[in-house]
């Protein structure tokens, strides 16, 4: 009996209603993935004169929450290729969720520390699977603008921190802003019915019905017989870890290369989420000019994303990735030394497109990269090991704030991480990539043995 790839019959699809709906809770998801992300930046002044913490205190804080992220995205990124991507985001999910709201009931530093890394385990988790799941399940012909505009959402979140601050924190303090994390438990059942288990994953199990319940969603212009079985992933082959298979077929390199421009990409985003504010009240602005300017940072990221992705499909990733993560540290740069609030608030935007932005733009690179199969221990690894790029972060801006140097030195100490990631991404070798080597054949199915 001859096995048919799920996936092939996926892609024949085009956008209709079923997919509006999965890439709208996938949206919420980040939505409140980058609301949790964004909100310790929005309250780090508050909690500085709250409990008397130094600035190197209140970076290490937001350090320590990252930690937990980097645990999470390491090991529900390898859980996902094993059990599911649409599981392991659910777990995640509840996580951040619970614990944040937690957060929100913490009386002293050491409590609200402990809450926000183990919050830190759900956030780390839910973006590798998203990632794969946006890839999988947005149409073939418009996946890279899919993907990104879905990666707006975090970008929203991150600027409905700031929008919601102006009014919360002065009325009603800070901890109101964690405890609105609640709202995607309430959420959390229709989303699950919502989404899909990955098509591999489902082969893997043989649900055979539940592929082709998703297939008639999906294409309803294919005709899917209630006898059709499919193929389930070919094994990978000489590797004895899903890390290892990595590097396989000359995709080393760019394993690596993929890794350091994450890693430079989560320095810009941890200290513009977590020092933006302090740094324009240091530059003479109010605290509610700078938490505009952290929703500007955000409005750039949503822009950069959405014509990104477009940009991307048109003319190829490195293209548009290249110039853009070095225009964010030209406007770091610049943003140190300008007297003009418009330009100020120009280049914030800029800054939003070339580290949030760039951050989001990559993905449909990455989980593309690499076959199906391996897609979310891909995504993952290199979330990983980007994250440690947000512990540092933190604790670096805030150890430079704590010499008193002056507001332009930090902001150009923070934009050599945006040299290094261009350079970075000059490096990948978009030879190897697994959409190029399947440009111009299908994937073959598996044969019944």
């Amino acid at each position: 009996m001859k096995n048919f790839n799920a996936n092939e019959i996926y892609d024949k699809g085009t956008f209709n209603r079923y997919h509006f709906s999965l890439l709208f809770w996938l949206f919420i998801t980040i939505l409140f993935d980058g609301y949790d992300t964004a909100v310790y930046g929005a309250i780090v002044p508050v909690l500085m004169e709250e409990w008397s913490l130094t600035p190197v205190q209140a970076g290490a804080i937001g350090s320590y929450t990252v930690i937990g992220t980097v645990i999470g995205a390491f090991i529900f990124g390898l859980m996902a290729d094993k059990i599911g991507p649409k599981k392991v985001t659910v777990i995640s999910v509840i996580l951040f969720s619970i614990f944040t709201v937690l957060a929100g009931f913490a009386n002293s530093p050491v409590m609200f520390t402990v809450c926000r890394v183990i919050a830190g385990f759900g956030l780390g988790g839910v973006m590798p699977n998203v990632v794969a799941l946006t890839t999988e399940f947005a149409p073939k012909k418009i996946r890279n603008a899919m993907v990104a505009i879905v990666f707006c959402g975090y970008s929203l979140g991150s600027m409905s921190v700031a929008l919601l601050s102006t009014s919360i924190i002065g009325s009603f303090g800070w901890k109101p802003l964690y405890w609105l994390a609640g709202i995607m438990l309430f959420l959390l059942p229709i989303m699950v019915k919502a989404l899909p288990e990955s098509l591999q994953i489902l082969a893997k199990q043989d649900k055979h019905d539940q592929i082709r319940a998703i297939l008639r969603k999906a294409v309803p212009s294919e005709d899917i017989p209630d006898s059709v079985i499919f193929a389930k992933a070919a094994a990978q082959k000489h590797t004895k870890t899903p890390i290892a298979a990595l590097f396989n077929n000359k995709r080393g390199l760019t394993t690596v290369m993929f890794w350091i421009a994450s890693f430079c990409s989560f320095i810009l985003i941890y200290a513009m989420n977590t020092w933006l504010t302090k740094l324009m009240i240091q530059a003479g602005y109010n605290l509610n000019s700078s938490l505009l300017f952290l929703a500007l940072l955000n409005v750039g990221a949503i822009i950069g994303i959405i014509i990104g992705g477009f940009l991307m499909e048109k003319y190829g990733y490195k293209k548009v990735l290249l110039p853009l993560f070095l225009s964010g540290s030209v406007a770091l740069v610049f943003i140190g030394i300008t007297k003009s609030l418009v330009l100020a608030y120009i280049l914030v935007g800029i800054i939003g497109a070339a580290s949030i932005g760039i951050h989001s733009l990559m993905f449909p690179l990455v989980s593309q990269y690499y076959p199906p199969e391996m897609r979310s221990t891909g995504v993952g690894i290199m979330m990983a090991f980007g994250r440690v790029g947000g512990i540092v972060s933190p604790t670096l801006v805030g150890m430079l704030m704590a010499l008193n140097l002056s507001v332009q030195v930090n902001f150009t100490v923070i934009a050599i991480a945006g040299v290094l990631g261009t350079l970075a991404m000059a490096l990948v070798q978009e030879k190897h990539a697994y959409y190029n080597q399947n440009k111009n054949q299908p994937l073959q199915a598996d044969k019944v043995v």
